[in-house]
């Protein structure tokens, strides 16, 4: 089960959180063995982020957990794919655009674990 969480510093409207979302189960879509079909994502907009002490007016930290091992090819193409939708979409540029992998070995639901 992939999940993504993105925190980003300005507002998203329903339309553009529902445009992130089917553009972001086409990434998850081409890492081999991964699916839009089991992808949770979470939006938290209008956050606070600092960098090197200064507030950013524009930036994203966007957490991406993963159910197993990927390559890191895959995991260099998506850091590319979502720095350029963010850029293309929400105009936060790519250098104030951070994204962070975690890859899990056990992940619970429906009362058990996976």
């Amino acid at each position: 089960m992939p999940y993504i969480d993105s925190k980003v510093t300005i507002p998203l409207s329903e339309n553009e959180k529902e445009y992130l979302k089917k553009e972001l189960g086409k990434i998850v879509n081409d890492i081999p063995g991964k699916s839009e079909k089991f992808l949770m994502l979470g939006f938290q907009d209008n956050y606070s982020l600092y960098f090197k002490g200064q507030k950013m007016d524009y930036g994203a930290f966007v957490e991406v957990k993963l159910f197993g091992r990927v390559s890191e090819d895959s995991l260099k193409r998506v850091t590319k794919e979502i720095c350029d939708l963010y850029n293309d979409k929400l105009n936060i540029p790519p250098r104030s655009i951070y994204v962070k992998f975690e890859e899990v070995d056990t992940w619970g639901w429906n009362g058990s674990n996976l």
